[in-house]
């Protein structure tokens, strides 16, 4: 079978629920709150990823050699981690990622079954995808990517889940770059709760999105979670202002901009206003912008305000920049 899709209702008790209450703001246990949460759960759309991490001096210029120091082979992958933000923190939510057939696929499967978390997705058509992350000594990063089954979306997928039990999804820019994936997952997530939300992380990739497609993104109810290289790719207004004013206008949901160091930049119905970042010593910044969302995601799920939300994102990308591996 090329497809095997795992229904949720037979995995029952790998979700995580309000835990968080208990490990990570040492708040008193609520059977109602918990309650609440089962159906305002977070479901993470993406990719599950094989990081093949090396240390590298300076990224070589065309035609340039330079000696690498091998680090690990990491599980990553933006839903990835994610996932591993709400996970380290107990909030509700579901990883909703493809498996597939192959090396990088069997190393997956290896690290899911060792979290205990269940597969929703087997399909055999592809191999998981992977990537080379080079990591410079500043702790930057960058990638050198082969896609996998995590760019060929079916709607078959879906069938796993019931698309009412969440208030929140993820949706990453990686997933969004093919068209025809892109026209599944939004097709699919049209039948989702008239008061839930997408955060649409954008990527990197960005610039390789087709217009087409991010018009579709930039809809009511779309929160967007970019950094300012990213930003210029929503808008052709000229200032970092009208940029997520304009981006706004669209979506009437949070507009979240990563400054670095400075903190992120909210703007919303309140207006504009920065939240600042904690200055932590850097390792890499691997999975750092991915794990941000994953706080976002936790702190709104928990009922918190968009500021709260995102100051809890700048703690936890504070905290994973300073490990090897980008997921929490």
């Amino acid at each position: 079978m090329d497809c095997l899709v795992t229904p949720l209702k037979t995995l029952m008790g790998f979700s995580v629920y309000l835990n968080v209450q208990l490990k990570f703001y040492n708040l008193p246990y609520s059977k109602e709150v918990v309650k609440m949460n089962k159906k305002n759960k977070v479901l993470v759309l993406g990719a599950a990823f094989v990081d093949v991490i090396m240390k590298i001096p300076n990224l070589p210029s065309s035609g340039e050699d330079v000696t690498g120091d091998f680090k690990s082979y990491k599980v990553g992958g933006s839903a990835f981690n994610v996932h591993g933000a709400l996970n380290h923190t107990g909030a509700a939510s579901d990883l909703f990622v493809p498996v597939g057939s192959g090396q990088y696929s069997r190393l997956v499967k290896q690290v899911l079954s060792s979290k205990e978390l269940p597969i929703l997705i087997e399909d055999s058509r592809k191999d998981n995808g992977w990537d080379i992350c080079l990591v410079e000594p500043s702790g930057e990063r960058t990638f050198i990517t082969v896609q996998g089954i995590e760019q060929y979306w079916s709607s078959k997928w879906f069938d796993s889940i019931n698309l009412s039990d969440y208030k929140y999804f993820y949706v990453s820019g990686y997933e969004t770059e093919d068209e025809e994936s892109t026209e599944v997952i939004l097709r699919n997530l049209k039948n989702r709760r008239d008061d839930s939300y997408i955060l649409f992380d954008t990527s990197p990739r960005i610039r390789y999105i087709d217009n087409k497609i991010i018009n579709k993104l930039l809809i009511r109810n779309v929160m967007v979670h970019c950094n300012e290289n990213e930003l210029v790719y929503l808008s052709d207004k000229m200032t970092l202002d009208e940029r997520v004013q304009e981006i706004y206008a669209k979506t009437k949901s949070p507009v979240m901009v990563t400054l670095g160091a400075k903190g992120t930049l909210i703007y919303d119905s309140h207006g504009k206003r920065v939240v600042q970042a904690e200055h932590v010593p850097v390792v890499n910044t691997i999975g750092a912008g991915d794990t941000h969302c994953g706080g976002v995601l936790s702190g709104l799920q928990q009922g918190m305000t968009i500021d709260e939300a995102v100051s809890l994102g700048n703690k936890l990308s504070a905290k994973v920049v300073q490990q090897e591996s980008g997921s929490l």
